[in-house]
């Protein structure tokens, strides 16, 4: 098997796994408990904060365990415009993941939602991002690095942007392609979300980053837990596991960092030696390291991933969340990837754990079953 689709969600390495099943099966205590086991849990949980917080230059106290991605980006949007008086503006970029794209269109009623657009290679435009900000700005939410494409934006700019044209504006950064992969410092954001399942942590884990003093609304009602802002009993199974996750990679961060860009100029370069290929997004060495989005002129990317996939080859057409959505798909279409060149896309993500070996091999598949395709539609 050969899995290229870890934008999706990865396999949850054997730390992580391991950390998660003792507190699952050891110290399962409620860590909201008052006797001595239970404490020793808060303590691991609270150690917990301080490593992930680590890896993005934030406090403990700035962070807050949540489900994963889905509910960390619904909950900086949410919860940060609830705690403002008054309407104003709501940029949201053109390219977002749909938990951040959906909230935002959800709340046009009573905001003036306006799209931040993206250039050709999949980031924000930073001219016309900057046209957009009025003195009434509220919030600014735009990924760190795009799902599909891997473009990576500038958060730095965009604050810098904020501070000047609307001061009391809120950014919030989508992490979750992004978290370890690509280096974000939190003073460039007040709320950063992140996801456990893309870095080999179990699934259902999360955190959004808080900057202190923000004001904040929180999320769901209920026991009180995460200093009153995210209700509900603590996973502390999946926060160990997500921790251990998040240890293992600090560890060998440019070791991965470096494997995964290896593995995608490899595969970059093989692909580009086919006819008929072309790369949608920045140029490899530019983009994220872990996504590769290539066009395979006349062939239906659908077609493809599934002709990859009885070779054991898995591969995605876009976002996981889009999967079963029929139609165009927006992130390209915003990007000006229209026609046979978006029907033909395909999605490669990589892992730490793929191998150049791995990239020659579908590219090998890929080059067989492509020519048959073509030969097919031409009769």
């Amino acid at each position: 098997m050969i899995y290229l689709d870890n934008s999706a969600t990865t396999r949850t390495m054997g730390v992580a796994a391991e950390a998660a099943k003792k507190y699952m099966t050891e110290e399962f205590f409620n860590p909201a408990a008052a006797y001595s086991p239970a404490v020793r849990e808060e303590r691991a949980v609270n150690g917990a904060r301080k490593t992930i917080g680590s890896a993005i230059n934030a406090g403990p106290d700035d962070i807050i365990f949540t489900s994963g991605g889905t509910e960390s980006n619904n909950m900086a949007i949410l919860g940060s415009l609830k705690a403002m008086r008054g309407r104003g503006r709501i940029i949201v970029g053109s390219t977002e993941h749909p938990s951040v794209y959906e909230v935002c269109r959800s709340l046009a009623r009573q905001y003036d939602v306006v799209e931040a657009p993206v250039d050709n290679t999949g980031t924000i435009d930073l001219n016309r991002f900057e046209s957009l900000i009025t003195s009434d700005t509220r919030l600014v939410s735009i990924m760190q690095v795009n799902n599909e494409v891997g473009a990576v934006n500038d958060a730095e700019a965009i604050r810098r942007m904020l501070r000047r044209r609307a001061p009391e504006a809120l950014l919030h950064v989508d992490g979750v392609q992004g978290f370890l992969k690509v280096p974000f410092d939190a003073k460039n954001c007040d709320l950063y979300s992140i996801s456990g399942h893309k870095i080999h942590a179990p699934k259902g884990t999360g955190v959004l980053y808080l900057r202190q003093g923000t004001k904040f609304a929180g999320g769901q009602i209920g026991g009180g837990q995460e200093k009153n802002l995210r209700s509900g009993t603590t996973n502390t199974p999946g926060i160990m596991g997500m921790e251990a996750a998040v240890k293992n990679y600090l560890n060998n961060i440019d070791e991965y960092c470096c494997a995964m860009r290896a593995c995608k100029m490899r595969l970059a370069k093989n692909l580009t030696e086919l006819p008929d290929v072309l790369l949608n997004g920045p140029a490899p060495e530019l983009g994220a390291p872990h996504i590769l989005n290539a066009s395979f002129m006349g062939v239906r990317g659908e077609v493809l991933l599934h002709a990859l996939e009885e070779r054991e080859i898995y591969v995605s057409t876009g976002s996981a969340c889009s999967a079963h959505k029929k139609g165009k798909n927006r992130i390209l279409n915003a990007m000006g990837v229209i026609g046979e060149r978006q029907e033909g896309a395909i999605r490669f993500s990589f892992c730490p754990f793929n191998t150049i070996e791995e990239m020659d091999v579908a590219a090998e598949e890929i080059s067989t079953i492509i020519a048959m395709l073509r030969r097919f539609k031409r009769r």
